[in-house]
């Protein structure tokens, strides 16, 4: 008996041919990738093991598996593969949990890509994908009991398209942390008895200008007042079965307060190194990967001191001992704030050290650049600029460039997203942001260009985006920080295409050629849309760069 059936979202387990900015793919708009290539490029799923369970799933969904597995025996409770679900989802199942992302495609990513391509409709891959898979559950669960859960980050989605709730007749959405208290729910649910006391039918979001409302709502379920706001780490259940990606997570939460984030919120909590060691494990001695990726937030707030400074023992005692792990040979954390390689370029000395990092193993780590301006970086994010602060420190593009050139110094690749639309945002802010990719692009480390990548997202309040249609004008400005953006993009996709790692030769040298053509596609279309819509793209070619062939030191000390 599969007494709780738990299911991902399946944009969640491709490996996206080992190539990680091929995981935002499932972003782009169906009428803008044809799908013969994003079958290719999304590459296989996740495996069967056991007669259909799913051998590497979503880390999200091994925590709840091992929060039931407290209570209930394995028999009863299942990971499922999509392509297996018939074999569990049966008369005497009573929970199945959905995990996703973002369902609708009104992510960050999708949305600028909605916006870039002027796309009428929501009908990102997406959520192609997700209504596959309801339409899946809806055919094995008809004439059936068992409630239906959808769970994750991309609930606040059917807070603007209540109708699909009704669509694929959801009994429950849960927001929020579940690990300590999962198994009282599911029982609740069962029962058809929520104590309001525990679990809130209500859920939050935010208006546009990121203040908090709690509206009230029975089908959507929250931690309630009798509970702690989150579970303490002591609360949270280490994996028992393998991560996709080998990913395990070293804190939660983030506590640098940019106004336009929800993590920021969350309490901050720090796993204990013999915990993140545990996972690792797991993940590795059951088949995983020979990298860990090691999730946070800000990655350089673990167990920060005063002032945001980085705990650099903690940080480099972290990584020595993920790399001690027998089997693991690489490991990179997923976020980080790009003012701490900036101010401290010997920590990032000793974690790539620690890390093995080199011309063969670069480090690869997300982060929020969001603006070239100084206004709007003060404005929205002051405190991600900490230790540093711009004005005494330098201007917030010279405290980027620093930080870039520490970071490719030691091998380390950041992926940059920059956001258009921004509280306040003058046609003078997108311009800076325009200058600030530039001169990275046009920038060398020790004789080697800048690697980075940047991925231009539009800032869209809750209050703005429409359930149905999406409607948003680009303005110039706007659509100069896509030009810049997928101009280096371009440069990007030819130097980095080849170093993807593939056990297929023919598989590696053609998901490398389509990577390459693919850049240079994008690029054409962003040159063409933003001519059309009056870029003056003379100037987005050059601004911030005017008479100079590449930049070195831009007047920085950067030892």
């Amino acid at each position: 008996m599969a007494k709780c059936v738990l299911i991902s979202d399946q944009t969640l387990i491709y490996d996206y041919r080992n190539f990680p900015l091929l995981d935002f793919l499932p972003c782009a708009p169906t009428n803008s990738v044809p799908s013969a290539a994003y079958k290719f490029l999304k590459g296989k799923i996740s495996p069967p093991i056991n007669g259909g369970r799913l051998k590497y799933a979503p880390y999200a969904l091994r925590k709840l598996e091992a929060a039931l597995l407290r209570k209930y025996p394995e028999s009863e409770i299942v990971v499922a593969h999509p392509d297996h679900l018939g074999k569990f989802i049966k008369e005497d199942t009573e929970i199945i949990g959905v995990t996703t992302m973002d369902p609708f495609g009104l992510g960050p990513v999708t949305m600028s890509y909605y916006a870039l391509y002027e796309s009428k409709e929501l009908d990102a891959y997406v959520r192609r994908e997700w209504e596959d898979l309801m339409k899946k559950i809806d055919i094995l669960r008809a004439g059936k009991t068992a409630k239906l859960m959808i769970g994750g980050p991309g609930v606040w989605e059917y807070m603007l398209m209540p109708e699909e709730i009704e669509k694929h007749k959801i009994d429950y959405l849960f927001q929020g942390e579940l690990d300590d208290v999962v198994c009282e729910l599911f029982d609740q649910v069962t029962q058809g008895s929520i104590d309001n006391n525990m679990f809130s039918q209500s859920y939050v979001t935010y208006d546009d200008t990121f203040h908090r409302v709690v509206k009230q709502d029975s089908r959507f379920l929250s931690r309630g007042k009798g509970l702690k706001a989150f579970p303490s780490i002591e609360d949270i259940p280490d994996i028992i079965n393998p991560s996709a990606k080998g990913l395990v997570e070293v804190m939660r939460g983030c506590g640098i307060g940019c106004d336009f984030c929800e993590v920021t919120l969350r309490e901050i909590r720090y796993y204990p190194v013999d915990k993140i060691v545990k996972e690792i494990k797991v993940n590795v001695e059951k088949g995983g990967p020979g990298r860990a990726w090691i999730h946070s937030d800000e990655i350089f707030a673990y167990k920060h001191l005063q002032n945001y400074v980085p705990d650099q023992d903690a940080l480099v005692e972290m990584f020595k001992a993920i790399m001690s792990v027998k089997g693991i040979r690489r490991t990179n954390p997923t976020h980080g704030r790009i003012s701490i390689p900036s101010a401290y370029p010997e920590l990032i000395q000793k974690l790539s050290e620690a890390m093995h990092a080199g011309p063969t193993n670069w480090v690869g780590i997300q982060v929020g650049l969001e603006t070239g301006s100084d206004k709007l970086a003060l404005k929205h994010m002051p405190a991600k600029t900490l230790p540093l602060r711009i004005g005494s420190d330098g201007s917030w593009q010279e405290i980027v460039w620093k930080g870039v050139y520490n970071m490719n110094k030691y091998y380390w690749r950041p992926a940059f997203t920059v956001q258009v639309g921004q509280m306040d945002e003058s046609d003078e802010d997108n311009w800076d942001t325009v200058a600030l990719i530039n001169r990275l692009s046009t920038s060398t480390c020790e004789g080697r260009p800048f690697e980075f990548t940047v991925t231009p997202l539009l800032n869209v309040p809750l209050g703005r985006i429409k359930s149905k249609k999406f409607e948003s004008q680009l303005s110039p400005s706007m659509l100069a920080v896509y030009y810049a953006s997928s101009k280096h993009l371009a440069k990007m996709a030819a130097m980095v295409a080849q170093t993807q790692e593939a056990t297929d030769p023919f598989a590696k040298y053609a998901t490398a050629a389509m990577i390459h053509l693919g850049g240079v596609l994008m690029f054409k279309m962003v040159e063409r849309i933003a001519s059309k819509k009056g870029v003056d793209i003379r100037k987005a070619k050059s601004y911030g760069i005017e008479g100079k062939k590449e930049i070195t030191a831009w007047n920085i000390a950067v030892n």
